[in-house]
């Protein structure tokens, strides 16, 4: 498929690029977990256009993807793989490990060293690749010791079977025990104009030169005042003849420097609609005035 002149790949990499280790991506990325099916469960009803949509992403300048062992649970790794291999040359295929689903409904954390040595290596051989360049521990298990779960993943990492290694739900003391047992290098927490609650954690990868990775961009919440941060941004974008979310995008962008965002959809008429963002920014005097 073309370029359409509404985007193409100048505008994905005008948003800059990033850190992850020793690796560098552009700073707008694509969260694959609504590639599932319903309820993040099994296939998504057109395989076809979901792969569509990923080959679409990276020739737009996507070159990092972000995804989990649980979405699907496991679907959507193989559907990557289906997708994207050969894989191009710079292109981060980030996943996760640390969660099981013994039902749709349900999401249970296990961060036992042995389900996460099994869990590493099943999505080894899901996506094809003989390393993964970015293993994150998808929550902490309260019932596991995090110096426990995040040992396992060292050895993993020692053993050539991670490059590099990420945490996701994570506050900022959890943060600094996980940094005195590995080299972390990424952080994925849920973050949005209304929920600020991972500041502390974002401070500290701008300090630290972490990649910060925000889930859940778009604040959702019926109870938020109509006059507060997500109401601003709103009237922001209303100005700007922009979507709500792209402003909610490109107000991540320009929030910080460390920060990651990874906007997931199954349409790839939103997909450009969402890679679009990358070229605007929030001035300080609005992102002052949107608080």
């Amino acid at each position: 498929m073309p370029d359409t002149p509404l985007i193409r790949r100048s505008v994905v990499e005008s948003a800059g690029k990033i850190s992850i280790g020793d690796l560098e991506v552009n700073r707008l990325g694509f969260g694959a977990m609504r590639l599932a099916g319903p309820g993040v469960s099994g296939d998504p009803a057109d395989v076809a256009a979901a792969e569509r949509l990923l080959r679409r992403a990276v020739e737009l300048g996507v070159n990092f993807i972000d995804t989990a062992d649980a979405y699907g649970p496991e679907t959507n790794e193989r559907l990557i793989a289906a997708a994207l291999r050969p894989y191009p040359p710079g292109l981060l295929i980030a996943t996760k490990g640390g969660i099981v689903r013994p039902s749709r409904e349900r999401w249970v954390r296990d961060g036992r060293p042995e389900h996460l040595r099994a869990a590493c290596e099943a999505s080894l051989q899901r996506l094809q690749v003989e390393r993964i360049d970015l293993y994150q521990l998808h929550s902490i298990d309260p019932d596991v010791p995090l110096e426990e779960s995040l040992g396992e993943v060292a050895r993993l990492q020692q053993e050539g079977k991670i490059r590099h290694v990420g945490v996701s739900n994570f506050t900022l003391g959890e943060l600094r025990r996980a940094r005195r047992i590995v080299n972390v290098v990424s952080v994925q927490n849920r973050y949005n104009v209304s929920d600020r609650s991972s500041d502390e954690v974002l401070a500290a990868c701008e300090r630290e030169g972490l990649a910060f990775i925000p889930w859940s961009p778009l604040s959702q919440s019926p109870r938020e005042p109509h006059e507060g941060p997500r109401a601003r941004l709103a009237a922001w974008a209303v100005r700007r003849g922009a979507s709500f979310v792209q402003a909610t995008l490109a107000w991540l962008l320009s929030r910080s420097p460390a920060m990651l965002p990874i906007p997931g959809t199954s349409s790839i008429e939103h997909l450009e609609e969402n890679l679009a963002s990358a070229s605007m920014r929030v001035e300080a005097d609005q992102m002052a005035a949107i608080g």
